[in-house]
């Protein structure tokens, strides 16, 4: 399974940008999926994540209100609609696969990881 994440760039505070992850290979759509930042000198952190079916979706505490996770029923397509970007919201961006229907807050809950793509939010 292969991910590409894309739609980072660089945003002044207030923006928004809309990150997309599209899954190729062996994908499913009967698992969750979930999007993970790394700011720098930080571990990965858990941004936000969506049921198979789009059904259910959880947010951190820090983005929750501001984005929005979305992804095409029945495909392995996901979304990510930031809105009232930060700057401490600058990180790569990561999408990933879940290995169950629903998608967990820990990097262990994920089996297949995008190469990520570059948010930078100036103040």
């Amino acid at each position: 399974v292969q991910l590409q994440a894309s739609g980072g760039g660089l945003v002044q505070a207030g923006g928004s940008l809309r990150l997309s992850c599209a899954a190729s290979g062996r994908t499913s759509s009967n698992n969750g999926m979930g999007w993970f930042r790394r700011a720098p000198g930080k571990e990965r952190a858990f941004v936000a994540g969506i049921s198979w079916d789009g059904g259910y979706t959880r947010y951190a505490d820090s983005v929750q209100g501001r984005f929005t996770i979305s992804r095409e029923y029945g495909k392995s397509t996901m979304y990510l609609q930031m809105y009232s970007l930060k700057p401490e919201d600058t990180a790569v961006y990561y999408c990933a696969v879940a290995r169950q229907a629903v998608a967990g807050t820990d990097t262990a809950a994920y089996n297949y990881w995008g190469k990520g793509t570059q948010v930078t939010v100036s103040s």
